[in-house]
């Protein structure tokens, strides 16, 4: 069975999409954007929104009973190639063991009114 993995104040504009799904034991998120949920705004500074959407990727994962250990890849979508700057530190946090670290693609993308959109696939129980 699929089950629907929702976070309060994430969301995607009133639309029908959940946050995540998991089927299976395996994770896979929408987009997760740098969106402040208690305000819905995206914050102005870059460095502020990507840690914010690395605080709302980690959200995310805790609504799906998913762990960082879990993750096997992060999709990194960018506006514009110089917000990558402001990714590693995040990165780095999140998966902190070299030896133990998700893949990660990075592409440049036409985002409306954000500079980056993270997607995320874990595997439950991995």
């Amino acid at each position: 069975m699929r089950r629907s993995v929702e976070v309060p104040g994430l969301g995607h504009g009133g639309q029908p999409i959940p946050m995540a799904s998991v089927v299976n034991g395996i994770v896979m998120t929408g987009g997760i954007s740098g969106k402040d949920p208690a305000t819905g705004t995206i914050p102005e500074d870059p460095a502020a929104e990507v840690a914010q959407a690395f605080a709302n990727l980690r959200a995310v994962l805790d609504a799906a009973g998913a762990s960082p250990d879990e993750v096997a890849k992060v999709t990194v979508f960018v506006a514009d190639r110089d917000i990558r700057g402001h990714v590693n530190p995040h990165w780095l946090e999140l998966f902190p063991d070299p030896e133990s670290r998700p893949a990660r693609h990075t592409l440049e993308a036409n985002l409306t009114g954000m500079r980056l959109q993270l997607e995320c696939l874990a595997v439950l129980g991995s």
